[in-house]
């Protein structure tokens, strides 16, 4: 059973910057697939970002490309979610996920966190 705790949420003026970090426990990290999502109110789940196991490869969803960058530390078993250019329409609680897979999935994760809110302000 794999625990994960996000961390890094908060309020920021648009164009700002916050790091999210999502530390995993209870399983081997380095054989977990992670990624990001979030979700507005009223809105449903969006896919944010995702990694690999060893990090080489990763994905974005279109919303967020060119703005948000996922990076993991194995060493650490903690993910990141550096988010750039924060816009008011990033404003949602960001969940952390793991899947135990060699892919870089999108979808269908297996453990998730309890979230992070991040308030983006005009």
């Amino acid at each position: 059973q794999v625990q994960l705790v996000e961390s890094g949420g908060g309020s920021v003026q648009a164009g700002g910057s916050l790091r999210l970090s999502c530390a995993a426990s209870g399983g081997t990290f380095n054989m977990y697939a992670m990624g990001w999502f979030r979700q507005a109110p009223g809105k449903e789940r969006e896919f944010v970002a995702a990694i690999s196991r060893s990090g080489g490869s990763t994905a974005y969803g279109d919303t967020v490309k060119g703005r948000f960058t996922i990076s993991r530390d194995n060493a650490k078993n903690t993910v990141y979610l550096q988010m750039n250019s924060l816009k008011p329409e990033d404003t949602a609680v960001y969940y952390c996920a793991a899947r135990n897979t060699g892919v870089v999935p999108t979808r269908e994760y297996d453990y998730w966190g309890q979230g992070t809110q991040v308030t983006v302000s005009s």
